[in-house]
């Protein structure tokens, strides 16, 4: 079937070969089908969806449409994705933490744009640190190490990296079937063993809506396991900031006192939750619950701490790192408490404006080709249900200028709520999606 026939019959909602789609594919990826035509495939697919089976061939053929990695290792390959938060900076805690339990983690991630953070932003905000490697290399690191945090080359699933572009300016993002073959494509293409899935639900998540959070949830999970992968998701609560920092050095200083065991917490928590899941789809552990026992051990006995330290120096990080990290960060020039103007409790948390205010700070992304700052954020950030008194700092702000704090400031007025009361308390993990 050539490439009208395919989007013609998607449109129509007819069913398409596994062949029809994976010619579509090779299309995408050596430029034999034209953004106009990539367009109306993402907008048909959009308007009337995928059977699971044709999702799953989807998926498959980006990630056949470039490299897939091989492991010379005998531990089990395993990775997390996340749907993106604000304060989510526990790829930097659980990747070294399933390290030094015993698995593979080819921990390949990207760069923040829009309200949430990227894994590689916050990575490189440590000094010397680079996170693009060649394939060799990071294989290599992997091998030696146990794990790597790095970009993904230009040769991991290259028609997921031309479809994604033309759905940004299609308005078809939000498509359940091709954020599934989006994110899997990639996956799937590091050779893994396992994954484990953190769909975030509530303000500071893409997906506000606990029906849609599922909806993408079990169609990534079954996805996954379809083709081989064994897979599980967590949806949890995005209603408010997984860490009380929102940044890229200043997450980075949450992780760190994760992995020293200075600080516990919901995003120490719900590491130990994932990687419980992760450890148990790689054979480590007799159950997840197991598995989470591991990782929290990992982390108060300072073995987590130690790999990461070990892989920050692989990739051009300060050797002393983990040892003495304060004096390594990176430190904005402006510091600005934001007071409560009226006493009460923190009633809600518009998680997605804090993400913007990082932004006017310039520690976010509005296009890609944008600059960070590494130094500024926010801090100190109260939790929900905090009860506070007129005056008392709601949080800080961290800002090279002036103007640019009080941009921050405006937006962070309006996105923290005091009310009279607190408001009732929402569990971390919303819902367990199994295979």
């Amino acid at each position: 079937m050539e490439t009208r026939g395919v989007i013609a019959a998607i449109r129509d909602g007819d069913s398409v070969s596994d062949a029809s789609l994976g010619g579509f594919v090779k299309g995408l990826a050596d430029g034999g089908v034209s953004d106009a035509q990539a367009g109306a495939f993402a907008m048909a697919v959009l308007l009337k969806s995928l059977a699971p089976e044709s999702r799953r061939a989807l998926t498959l053929a980006m990630r056949d449409s470039g490299q897939i990695l091989q492991w010379r290792t005998d531990r089990p390959v395993l990775d997390k994705h996340s749907t993106g938060g604000i304060g989510d900076c526990i790829s930097l805690v659980l990747a070294p933490a399933l390290a030094a339990c015993g698995a593979a983690v080819p921990m390949i991630s990207g760069r923040g744009l829009g309200h949430t953070g990227g894994t590689l932003d916050k990575m490189e905000a440590i000094p010397g640190v680079s996170t693009e490697l060649e394939t060799a290399r990071l294989q290599r690191i992997v091998e030696e190490l146990g794990v790597v945090i790095a970009a993904a080359s230009a040769e991991i699933a290259p028609a997921d990296r031309r479809l994604y572009a033309v759905r940004d300016v299609s308005g078809t993002v939000e498509s359940v079937d091709l954020i599934t073959a989006s994110i899997l494509s990639k996956k799937l293409a590091a050779g893994l063993t396992g994954l484990v899935l953190d769909v975030k639900q509530g303000s500071g998540a893409f997906m506000k809506d606990i029906g849609a959070a599922r909806a993408l949830a079990e169609s990534l999970v079954e996805t996954a396991n379809a083709a081989g992968c064994r897979c599980s998701a967590l949806i949890t609560d995005m209603n408010q900031p997984l860490a009380s920092s929102a940044g890229n050095a200043v997450e980075v200083a949450e992780a760190m006192r994760v992995l020293t065991g200075t600080v516990e917490g919901r995003l120490a928590k719900l590491t130990c939750y994932l990687g419980g899941e992760a450890l148990y789809h790689g054979g480590l552990c007799d159950s997840p619950e197991s598995g989470t026992r591991q990782v929290l051990n990992v982390l108060k006995n300072g073995q987590a701490a130690e790999v990461f330290g070990r892989m920050l120096r692989a990739l051009g990080g300060p050797v002393q790192f983990v040892e003495t990290w304060q004096r390594f960060l990176p430190e904005a020039t402006i510091i600005r408490e934001v007071p409560a103007q009226a006493p009460g409790f923190v009633a809600a948390i518009d998680g997605e404006a804090l993400g913007h205010a990082v932004i006017a700070l310039g520690g976010g992304r509005k296009v890609e080709s944008d600059r960070i700052d590494p130094a500024v954020g926010l801090s100190d950030i109260l939790p929900l249900g905090a009860e506070v008194i007129a005056g008392q700092p709601l949080l800080r702000i961290h800002a090279s200028r002036a103007a640019h704090a009080d941009a921050a400031e405006a937006i962070i007025r309006d996105a923290m709520v005091i009310g009279p009361a607190a408001p009732a308390e929402k569990p971390l993990v919303i819902e367990n999606v199994g295979p």
